[in-house]
């Protein structure tokens, strides 16, 4: 008696929607399927998600993500960029990161910088973690201090280029600070840094000191030589300058630091034979 009063409270049958019939439902799950499994397949291709599905992060997740590669997409990355930007920072591609934190650093390579699309790629591809920078505190004034020197073509896409934006100030300075320690003038070192912007990325005490107490105590050259030549920083001291100049030395040779590193293997070594 129970059961049959429980079903005085039950709707009539008619009152309910008919469930979708099967014609209608299967393509749409078919649908749901097949875009989630080439997102994965996508996702998978760029490296950034496993290409086990098992492994797969979970749907939320994975919007999350597309909407990362998305706004990287615009911006100019392609899809020959990304397994790079997946290994040097990973961290992009979390479903925890805000992708919008990245926007004012896109906006001052277009903006304050002047970089094009291309250009901006570049920058990021070189040195993906300039992405990460502080506008205010580390790439605005590092621009305004390497401006003041004389460095020109910064948003050029280059390694170098790259690298020396993502260099807070004070390691600028402490190269400017050698160069005057070791007796160049401040516009003299200055005019050394617009020449050779790669001098910022070099240590001080691992590079570019042993390579001026070599050519002081070892090859007994003068300082003026050094500022008609300041490239010399840029040799290899155990690959180019120490073997060339004891190569030359035996020979009871002297020629200009340019001449003595500027040519190319053969010429060099065709020109005073072993």
């Amino acid at each position: 008696m129970a059961v049959i009063a429980s079903l005085h409270h039950l709707q009539p049958l008619s009152s309910f929607s008919s469930p979708p019939s099967p014609s209608s439902s299967k393509p749409l799950y078919l649908k749901f399927q097949t875009s989630h499994r080439e997102n994965l397949r996508h996702l998978s291709s760029l490296g950034i998600v496993p290409q086990n599905p098992r492994l797969a992060p979970p749907a939320n997740d994975l919007s999350v993500i597309l909407s990362a590669v998305n706004l990287l997409k615009s911006k100019g990355i392609s899809d020959e960029d990304f397994p790079r930007l997946v290994f040097l920072c990973p961290q992009l591609f979390s479903p925890t990161f805000d992708i919008s934190k990245l926007d004012p650093v896109f906006d001052f390579l277009t903006g304050e910088l002047g970089a094009s699309a291309e250009e901006s790629r570049g920058l990021i591809v070189n040195c993906p973690n300039i992405l990460f920078s502080d506008v205010e505190y580390c790439l605005r004034p590092t621009l305004v201090y390497l401006k003041e020197l004389g460095v020109r073509n910064l948003n050029r896409a280059s390694k170098t280029n790259a690298h020396v934006l993502n260099t807070r100030v004070e390691k600028l300075r402490a190269k400017m600070r050698f160069l005057k320690s070791i007796g160049f003038e401040h516009e003299e070192a200055a005019r050394v840094c617009g020449r050779i912007p790669a001098i910022f990325g070099y240590s001080v005490e691992d590079n570019l000191r042993p390579k001026f107490e070599f050519l002081v105590y070892d090859m007994e050259r003068e300082l003026e030589e050094l500022k008609k030549f300041p490239q010399y920083f840029a040799f290899s001291l155990g690959k180019r300058i120490r073997p060339r100049h004891w190569h030359l030395k035996k020979k009871n040779v002297r020629v200009s630091l340019s001449r003595m590193l500027m040519w190319g293997d053969q010429k060099f070594y065709s020109k005073w034979k072993p």
